[in-house]
C-alpha cells in the first residue's frame, strides 16, 4: 500500500512522456503535410522518437504487470503487442522515400494511439488520488479491524 503513491506517480509521468512523444510525431507529420519540413527532416525527427516511445510503452505496461494491477496491464497490453509486432517486422521506422505515400496511414495510426494514450492518462489520473490517499498513515489500521478506506476506483 505504501508504494501505490510512487507507482501512480511513475505511471503519470511516463504517460505524460508518451503523450509528448506522440504529439511531437503528429506535429512532424502535419508539418510535412503542410510543406514546412522536407521529408528527410521529418522522417529523421520521427524515427528518433520511435524507439524511446516503444521502450517507454513497454516499461509502462511492465510496471502494471509487476505490481499486480491487472486491469491496467490488460488495457496497455494491446499497444505493447502492436509495437512489438512493428519492431519484429522492421516496420517501425518511417522511410524517407515512402513518407508521402504512407502519410495518411501514419497519421491515422498515431491518432489512434493518441486516443489510447489519452484513455490511459484518464485512468491514471482517476486512480492517482485513491493511491495517494490510501498510502497516508491515517487510513491504515494496526489491528486490521478498522479500515475506513473505500473501495471506490478499485480496479
Amino acid at each position: 500500500m505504501q508504494w501505490d503513491l510512487i507507482l501512480w506517480l511513475i505511471a503519470l509521468f511516463s504517460n505524460i512522456g508518451l503523450l509528448v512523444i506522440l504529439i511531437y510525431q503528429i506535429i512532424c507529420l502535419s508539418d510535412l503535410e503542410a510543406d514546412y519540413l522536407n521529408p528527410y527532416e521529418s522522417s529523421t525527427n520521427i524515427n528518433s522518437m520511435v524507439l524511446p516511445e516503444f521502450g517507454l510503452q513497454a516499461a509502462f505496461c511492465a510496471l502494471f504487470l509487476f505490481t499486480g494491477h491487472w486491469f491496467m496491464f490488460l488495457i496497455t497490453l494491446p499497444v505493447t503487442i502492436f509495437h512489438a509486432r512493428l519492431f519484429t517486422r522492421q516496420e517501425h521506422l518511417v522511410d524517407v522515400t515512402e513518407i508521402f505515400r504512407a502519410l495518411s496511414s501514419e497519421k491515422k495510426h498515431r491518432f489512434i494511439k493518441l486516443g489510447l494514450y489519452l484513455l490511459y492518462f484518464f485512468l491514471v489520473v482517476l486512480r492517482f488520488p485513491a493511491g495517494s490517499i490510501s498510502s497516508l498513515p491515517i487510513f491504515s489500521s494496526k489491528h486490521g479491524d478498522l479500515d475506513i478506506r473505500t473501495p471506490i476506483l478499485e480496479f
